[in-house]
């Protein structure tokens, strides 16, 4: 097999959520840790495991609000991101550790502060994810209205500029700490940051030394053509959501272009595709578990039901269709996939090919990110597929279940990517940056 060039080496995120899993009803598995939402020693134990299988990196999505029901659903994000990778920070010594943090509803200096003690105290393998937050009720609990759309990433600009220009204050050689000559610090290396912005200021100096990946690298979650302008600009890596590999070819490839007109390297942005799977040794077992699933959400199944229906121009209903049997042939003939969705493509192929609506959507067809339910092996050659494809330069993993699904992954699908000579063998180096393969940086550098 020709590997393709770049390195050679896909890079593996693992959404880490709130320490169940991408579903949320797995936290009523057997075997699953009920408590994994306050769980820290659980958490750190997934981030071991991630570990051990030579994920590049940890990433926390998260809002500011409460963005779920809780009545039946683990929660979407951790209790604070902080805190968690905190703890995973002085439990582990190579995985990434990356969180979103706000660019809307936080200020520059409290995050700059956070993030780069985070930096120091990972030694250099911290990250950022930047976002603008478009949750009506994030900007709420921060007693103010949810700015439009285009000010955001004014604002985004703006605030990612004011931190990096915080995180370069102090200077690379300037903490000094030589016992022999009483010389704590070089304060001619520390410098006030005096940015002045339309929408933030901030005077600095930021008393923090540089970590040895100087600062940590900026990573982006939006999409549209602002956020592929913000990307450009700043990010080292970039979580998408593109449903086919045409699509994530195409935001790639914008992606690139995006950082070579502002002047960067285009191999210093690397693009994350997001990826859910459910794993079993046979097909069959991993439908069970994707079957319990729906045995733990007859509503929500009901309402998938329905939603499936609107994917392919049909009205379905639990009341009017026996979901465990291929639909009746003048309903296939009926069928259409829906050009608003980019999921419905899969949709129809599998009820056209005779699948039965409960199947598809086991499948994951309604999932918010390509899902694949099979053997490791299937798992690993959609992987490869997408990757050889130059769809991406890696993937942002989400097991089903983190009881299970983690160790699963890392045991028995990591294996088969490491001898296609699709992935690394070991950490590449120290730091976040260098588990990338991105440059270094120091305070604002374009």
């Amino acid at each position: 097999m020709t590997i393709n060039k770049r390195d050679g080496k896909m890079k593996l995120a693992l959404q880490m959520v709130s320490g169940y899993g991408g579903e949320f009803k797995t936290w009523r598995m057997p075997g699953a840790v009920a408590d994994a939402y306050t769980n820290m020693d659980y958490y750190v134990e997934n981030a071991k495991m991630a570990e051990k299988g030579k994920i590049h990196t940890l990433f926390i999505a998260d809002t500011p609000a409460l963005p779920n029901d809780l009545s039946t659903n683990s929660p979407m994000h951790p209790m604070d991101p902080t805190i968690a990778l905190t703890a995973v920070a002085r439990e582990t010594k190579h995985i990434g550790i990356v969180s979103t943090y706000s660019t809307t509803f936080t200020e520059p200096y409290n995050l700059a502060r956070m993030l780069k003690t985070l930096d120091v105290v990972s030694n250099g393998r911290m990250g950022w994810n930047a976002v603008t937050t478009s949750n009506h009720e994030a900007a709420a609990n921060f007693g103010q209205q949810l700015p439009e759309r285009n000010a955001r990433y004014e604002m985004a600009h703006e605030h990612v500029e004011a931190v990096q220009t915080l995180w370069g204050t102090f200077g690379e050689d300037a903490y000094i700490h030589n016992k022999a000559t009483g010389e704590f610090v070089d304060m001619s290396q520390v410098k006030l940051a005096n940015y002045k912005g339309k929408y933030y200021q901030t005077r600095g100096p930021l008393p923090i030394p540089a970590s040895p990946q100087g600062q940590p690298p900026i990573f982006q979650a939006g999409g549209g053509e602002k956020g592929l302008e913000l990307a450009g600009r700043f990010a080292s890596g970039v979580y998408a959501n593109p449903f086919t590999k045409e699509d994530a070819k195409l935001h790639r490839m914008m992606l690139r272009k995006s950082a070579e007109a502002h002047g960067r390297n285009p191999d210093d942005i690397k693009m994350f595709v997001g990826f859910m799977f459910s794993i079993g040794k046979t097909v069959e077992e991993a439908l069970e578990r994707r079957y319990m699933m729906q045995e733990f959400a007859p509503r929500e199944t009901a309402h998938h039901v329905e939603y499936l229906g609107h994917m392919v121009g049909l009205s379905l209903s639990v009341n009017t269709i026996d979901i465990t049997k291929p639909l009746p042939q003048n309903l296939i003939n009926q069928m259409y996939p829906s050009p608003m969705d980019p999921r419905s493509g899969k949709a129809f192929e599998l009820l056209k090919a005779g699948m039965s609506v409960k199947d598809v959507l086991a499948n994951g067809v309604i999932n918010y990110h390509p899902v694949v339910v099979g053997t490791p092996e299937m798992v690993a050659d959609f992987l490869e597929e997408w990757y050889l494809a130059d769809a991406t330069d890696g993937f942002s993993i989400v097991p089903d279940s983190s009881h299970d699904g983690v160790k699963d992954f890392v045991e028995q699908v990591v294996p088969i990517l490491q001898e296609r000579g699709l992935y690394h063998t070991e950490y590449e180096g120290e730091t976040l940056r260098e588990n990338l393969g991105v440059s270094y940086e120091y305070g604002l550098n374009h």
